[in-house]
């Protein structure tokens, strides 16, 4: 019998590979399924244990990757670990000798699970999964490179990475070519980007790794009245972008906390409590170190651009979470395009890891990307079929009307359009910190009410936080100064001048007073300063939440609503169905939305829980 021209031989067929990456340990544990160089799943571990940034070995996000993949962790062909643990061990070390005895607790109370579990990566991944194939390493900067490069819509670009830091590495550069990547230069700990932000981060009485999207969105309401205090006592600024700290302000290198007495002597008394009122002098520090940290940005990039040659850029790390400076690098960098990892944390050092031994160490041919990511909207995690979701909702007894494909997107922007605060929980879940529609809170952007009643009665968060606009991609340039698309809510753009309202003269008011003024036509999603960070919706990539946008300004005449993440303060965005009904239970959301059923908190069963829980989030 002969064999057909088109049916490749069984015995002739390439193997498939599937590659497991996993970040933990540190902070934003994740795992990514890698089959052949396609993105099969990615999530954070935060999702599934509920605990906030959770660093423990990612066990339950690797199950659903999995699960998600149809295989058990037998079939794995690596598992690839996105950090080389004796590298980060050797500088925790060095930096302790270096303070000793200072930080003597911190680094015994650190031992044990560097000792137990930090250093012996292959044992505990065979001890949590079963596996027992080769582990790879990657550095956590060549995974940053990586996570930045191969998913992005480019042929070749160049590459910057910037952190707090990694093994040794707080930045680096270089080129991406095809399946190649060369890194050409790092910036070293302790001189670091990413650990001055966190420490003023931590002065203004926020969390660190946590609160710093709290402290860009504090600066708007400051003046830079510091940032030469900054660059002339805490940061020697290179022209290269490079930096060198003042070591003598800070306390990180011996774990304690983040800055010292000196440093507070610079901004006039002690770092605030958390929980204290925010005051003119956080305002005011908040705009300056924002405004040191854009300058620090645009030189790296422009050094870059020097250097490499490259036309397009590529970033990823924590600090291209910043997407006011990522904004300015697009509208005044030298570049003609960037593109910034969704998951630019450390948990897309999971997906890069897999993608770097994909293309790096087995040496596959990375196809033309062609002007489009492959990062699939970054929708990557687990999502509950409608059959699944009434099942829950029977079992439990909660009142739910099923709509209709016709009539679904209707029902929901009227919703909105009337005022209501919908919780929308539909399809994959998000890879990365942002929702992008699939595990947001959607409301009504021409309403001056929406960002207070969000933020202090369903949020349970700070007032001055600004909510993100999500916009129809073909319109976001009638609403905002922005001539190409923002999928992953990664850059700021100000709103078009046309649509701004004037502002009163006095500096001096108070932030709720400031709050209360609508800047724009839209004000719900229109921060102090005109400037808004948005995503663009297009058919293709989040069809369901595109046809909702599209309903409201068949309803409205705007294209444009408010999209913030489905959660609450202090804990993770949701993954189930049963995270989004409490959820929805525990805030004054009015509306759920959970694929084609709606419900109406009116109709609900009272809820068991009292107020304590409230009160916990809200110290967290």
């Amino acid at each position: 019998m002969q064999t057909s021209p088109f049916v490749i031989p069984l015995m002739l067929r390439e193997k498939v590979r599937n590659i497991l990456g996993i970040s933990c340990f540190y902070h934003d544990s994740a795992a990514c399924l890698l089959r052949d160089g396609d993105i099969v799943a990615a999530a954070q571990e935060e999702r599934f244990s509920r605990k906030k940034h959770d660093p423990r070995f990612p066990k339950n996000a690797i199950r659903y990757c999995l699960a998600e993949g149809g295989i058990s962790s037998d079939k794995l062909d690596y598992a690839v670990f996105y950090d080389k643990p004796f590298l980060t061990f050797e500088r925790l070390l060095m930096s302790y000798l270096t303070v000793a005895p200072k930080g003597l607790r911190s680094w015994l109370e650190a031992m044990p699970l560097w000792l137990g579990r930090k250093l012996h990566i292959p044992r505990v991944i065979k001890e949590e999964i079963g596996y027992n194939g080769e582990v790879l390493y990657t550095e956590h900067h060549e995974a940053h490179a990586a996570s930045a490069f191969y998913p992005s819509p480019f042929k070749q670009a160049a590459i910057l990475t910037v952190d707090g830091v990694g093994e040794w590495a707080t930045a680096s550069y270089g080129i991406g070519k095809g399946r190649d990547i060369e890194l050409l230069r790092e910036l070293h700990f302790p001189d670091s980007l990413g650990l001055l932000y966190s420490a003023f981060t931590y002065f203004t009485g926020f969390r660190v790794n946590s609160g710093e999207y709290k402290l860009m969105g504090l600066a708007p309401y400051g003046e830079p009245r510091y940032k030469d205090v900054i660059l002339s006592e805490l940061v020697d600024l290179k022209e290269d972008g490079s930096i060198r700290l003042n070591l003598s302000y800070f306390d990180f290198l011996g774990g304690l906390r983040m800055t010292n007495r000196r440093f507070a002597g610079l901004f006039g008394g002690p770092p605030r409590k958390p929980e204290s009122p925010i005051t003119k002098r956080e305002m005011d520090i908040a705009a300056s170190i924002q405004a040191v940290t854009e300058e620090i940005i645009l030189k790296m990039a422009r050094w870059v651009f020097r250097e490499t040659g490259m036309k397009k850029l590529c970033l990823a790390g924590g600090v291209a979470l910043n997407c006011v400076a990522n904004g300015r690098i697009l509208r005044e960098g030298p570049f003609d395009d960037i593109w910034i990892q969704p998951a630019s944390g450390d948990a897309g050092g999971a997906l890069g890891a897999a993608l770097s031994v994909w293309h790096r160490y087995l040496e596959k041919e990375r196809p033309d990307p062609n002007g489009h990511d492959s990062q699939k909207g970054s929708y990557l995690g687990p999502e509950f079929p409608n059959k699944q979701i009434k099942q829950f909702l029977d079992d439990h007894g909660y009142v739910y009307h099923e709509l209709q494909n016709g009539e679904r997107e209707g029902r929901i922007a009227e919703q909105i359009a009337s005022g209501k605060i919908v919780g929308y929980f539909a399809g994959r879940m998000e890879f990365g910190p942002r929702a992008l529609g699939a595990r947001s809170i959607l409301g009504d952007p021409r309403s001056p009410e929406t960002q207070s009643v969000v933020n202090l009665k369903i949020k349970y968060r700070e007032s001055f936080r600004p909510f993100a606009p999500s916009v129809l991609e073909e319109k976001a340039s009638e609403y905002f100064d922005i001539d190409r698309p923002s999928p992953y809510m990664l850059l700021v753009a100000k709103v078009r001048d046309e649509r701004r309202l004037p502002q009163p003269a006095d500096r001096n008011m108070e932030m709720l007073e400031r709050l209360r003024i609508p800047r724009s036509d839209i004000p719900a999603v229109t921060h102090l300063d005109y400037s808004a960070r948005l995503q663009t919706v297009n058919r293709k990539n989040k069809p369901d939440f595109y046809k909702v946008i599209e309903n409201f300004e068949q309803l409205t005449g705007c294209a444009v609503v408010v999209n913030t993440s489905f959660n609450v303060r202090g804990e993770p965005i949701v993954c189930t169905p049963e995270d989004a009904y409490r959820c929805f239970m525990r805030t004054e959301m009015d509306v759920l939305v959970m694929e084609n059923c709606i419900l109406f908190k009116s109709e609900q069963p009272d809820w068991p829980e009292g107020e304590e829980w409230r009160n916990e989030l809200i110290l967290d």
